[in-house]
């Protein structure tokens, strides 16, 4: 399968670097840029071929990753449909409905919608994956094969779905730093230097991940193995709730799921 990755941004260069270390040749794959030193980087770090053509590098590939921002997805889209014959197309763009991306390519693209996060830049990531009518069994793997290269994937029968799982997994990892960084800030707070703050607070998220992934129990459980009564993470897990804190957390999170399906309204509009 020939790849073409339109973008040659992170999200492209993790793909492809996954791919790669998973034994795809670099010959197979193909990235279009219109930032020259994006495709300067892309050809020494992984051996691919490159070029600013997108239209003339998609009538060769089987499978075509659109790596561009939402707001760039119509132009693209609009640029490549004379060339679109059939081939797979992957869009990991935020927000950007199957059906108005096929609207934009032509009517013979087959569409797969997919959702990765950014520890996919180190091989740990999780995406959603949807398949748009007319994509064949054959097509689900491939794009399944390419999404795996940098970490776990699951798939979603409605697109509808995408959006929460934009909002969960996609911009999730923010969450985390976001914790990360509260954590580590209230360690400097009580005295702790600067570099002993920032190792214990990575420390005990990366810790806590594995118990919890390689653990035998479910989060609620988990935590509760740590809550001893009358004891100091009691106090400190009745102070976030007394602040409401877990509430505030998944106001924000369906938060984010309502832009992406605005930005999805705004985008796909004529």
């Amino acid at each position: 399968m020939n790849i073409l990755f339109i973008g040659g941004g992170n999200m492209a260069a993790a793909i492809i670097g996954g791919l790669i270390a998973k034994g795809r040749a670099p010959s197979s794959l193909h990235a279009v840029d219109v930032l020259p030193e994006a495709l300067s980087r892309l050809e020494k770090q992984f051996g691919i071929c490159t070029s600013t053509d997108g239209k003339a590098a998609a009538a060769g590939a089987d499978c075509i990753v659109l790596a561009v921002k939402p707001q760039q997805m119509r132009e693209v889209a609009s640029a490549l449909s004379p060339a679109i014959k059939g081939q797979l197309v992957i869009s990991i763009a935020a927000g950007i409905r199957g059906g108005d991306l096929a609207r934009w390519l032509g009517s013979t693209a087959q569409v797969v919608r997919a959702m990765p996060n950014t520890p996919a830049l180190v091989g740990a990531g999780i995406t959603g994956l949807h398949a748009m009518a007319g994509v064949s069994a054959e097509q689900r793997r491939g794009a399944e094969d390419i999404l795996a290269a940098v970490g776990d994937t699951f798939w979603v029968d409605k697109e509808s779905d995408l959006d929460a799982v934009t909002a969960v997994s996609g911009s999730g990892p923010a969450y985390v730093f976001y914790f990360i960084e509260a954590l580590e800030q209230a360690a400097r707070e009580l005295g702790l230097s600067p570099e002993i703050a920032r190792q214990s607070a990575l420390a005990t998220f990366a810790g806590a991940i594995k118990l919890a992934v390689d653990g035998d129990a479910d989060p609620a459980t988990l935590r509760a193995r740590v809550t001893s009564k009358g004891g100091t993470t009691e106090r400190a897990i009745n102070a976030l709730d007394e602040a409401a804190v877990k509430l505030a957390f998944i106001r924000a999170v369906r938060a984010a799921a309502k832009r992406a399906t605005e930005m999805g309204d705004a985008l796909g509009k004529d």
